[in-house]
């Protein structure tokens, strides 16, 4: 009896084996490419927070003034990020996703025609309309590949892209800044904006290259991996009689309106960190550009191992909510911390490690629950509503902190008043959130 049925899981095994091998090698022709792309555009956000300091100088910008410049991409975002995925439905991910690049890389380096606060302005603008659609066409993309057993894993590769752009665009920030000031008679800020503008153009071409349009236009697959990779996919497909096969009834669902929510307290939480970790930084004594560089990589370098260990647990429990949980309250206590110790710089990164970590492994898990909920196009509908609502944070958080900070004189009250919505957050996850069936 032992025997025959260790004889009969041996082809199960197999089987087993044969489609991780088939996923790895999946994984390995898109994940790459898409992490690149995906760490350009996350640093494109988050740059002019390194330029901060020079541009205030030259430009005469405020607290204030310098959070509404950083808000400004959110708008432009938020405004056409809907919209963009009409273009993706049309035009295939891997072009539209070309298009975006193209245009969002032409559009930072034009950066360094910002010579007055309300031209950085109209800049931060439209790099945000160039922008918009790219993460949702990603998210559709890789859900078109990989079924959902899979997904956080695959979102937590895709998404170590955002801890990297602090971790590497940190110190490469630094070292711009304090290197190549006055090079050929440019700013240290505008050779930032040029050189993490610029390479988008070439990365978006060769996403139009490498990525095929979808699982059938892949001649690097047999038609036996075609068929497998297609039955997989299939067998994730919910029926559409709750209406998420539908565009407008998405729209319009109670899940959107809650998962935008949660989403929206998670983005301003991580953009509170992007923004104003390196000013908080310097204020702590830190004073040396490429320090203050080298410094705001750690508290990502550990996000993006806490990312490969959280999802790969969460992939294998199939709990989402706990996770996620978590790691909210994680961000809360380091939050916290962080305003407490805001003059000692040692316990200060202490906070932010602990802050940050929990703030971006939280990302690549949420979005497997969204991922699961909604099928078909219902799946980049879905995204793109709940991100476009959610990068509201984009808005609101940096231009809180900067109006608060302002008005208290007081360096870290801004930061502090993150520390409400996260709480609130927490409590939307605990009553509204349910892990998704297993398979």
């Amino acid at each position: 009896m032992t025997t025959s049925s260790t004889a009969l899981d041996i082809p199960h095994a197999s089987a087993r084996l044969d489609e991780l091998l088939l996923y790895r090698r999946v994984a390995w022709r898109i994940m790459p490419l898409a992490i690149i792309c995906f760490l350009f555009s996350y640093f494109d956000r988050i740059n002019i927070s390194f330029a901060k300091t020079q541009m205030q100088a030259e430009l005469g910008l405020s607290d204030a003034a310098y959070g509404l410049a950083a808000s400004m991409f959110f708008i432009g975002y938020v405004l056409f990020e809907v919209p963009s995925s009409w273009g993706l439905k049309k035009y295939g991910a891997p072009a539209w996703i070309c298009r975006i690049m193209i245009s969002w890389g032409l559009a930072t380096a034009a950066l360094v025609f910002a010579y007055t606060q309300y031209t950085l302005y109209f800049l931060r603008f439209l790099i945000g309309v160039m922008e918009a659609g790219f993460g949702p066409a990603i998210l559709f993309y890789l859900a078109c590949w990989f079924p959902k057993r899979y997904l956080a894993r695959i979102n937590g590769l895709w998404f170590l892209a955002v801890p990297l752009a602090g971790a590497v665009g940190s110190p490469a920030a630094g070292l711009i800044l304090g290197k190549m000031d006055g090079l050929l008679g440019l700013a240290g800020w505008h050779w930032l904006f040029l050189l993490s503008g610029l390479p988008c153009v070439l990365l978006g071409l060769a996403v139009l290259w490498k990525l095929d349009k979808d699982i059938d236009s892949a001649k690097w697959l047999s038609p036996e991996q075609k068929h497998q990779l297609k039955e997989n996919l299939k067998a994730d497909r919910k029926p559409d009689s709750n209406g998420h096969g539908s565009i407008w009834r998405v729209l319009l669902t109670w899940e959107v309106g809650v998962f935008a929510l949660i989403y929206f307290v998670i983005k301003s939480a991580s953009y509170g960190l992007n923004f104003w970790m390196p000013n908080l930084i310097q204020l702590s004594g830190v004073h040396d550009l490429l320090m203050v560089g080298l410094l705001s990589s750690s508290p990502y370098i550990v996000a993006c191992i806490g990312m490969l260990v959280v999802t790969r647990r969460s992939d294998k429990t199939g709990d989402r909510k706990s996770y996620l949980l978590w790691c909210m309250v994680a961000s809360a206590i380091g939050y916290i911390l962080a305003c407490g110790f805001s003059g000692n710089p040692v316990a200060l990164m202490l906070a932010l490690v602990l802050a940050t970590a929990g703030t971006f492994i939280a990302i690549p898990v949420f979005w497997t629950i969204p991922q699961s909920t909604f099928s078909g196009l219902g799946i980049a509908t879905g995204t793109a509503a709940i991100n476009s609502l959610a990068q509201l944070s984009g808005i609101v958080s940096p231009a809180m902190v900067g109006f608060v900070n302002d008005l208290t004189g007081i360096s870290y009250m801004g930061m502090l008043a993150i520390v409400p919505l996260i709480l609130g957050c927490i409590v939307l996850i605990a009553v509204f959130v349910k892990n998704p069936a297993k398979d």
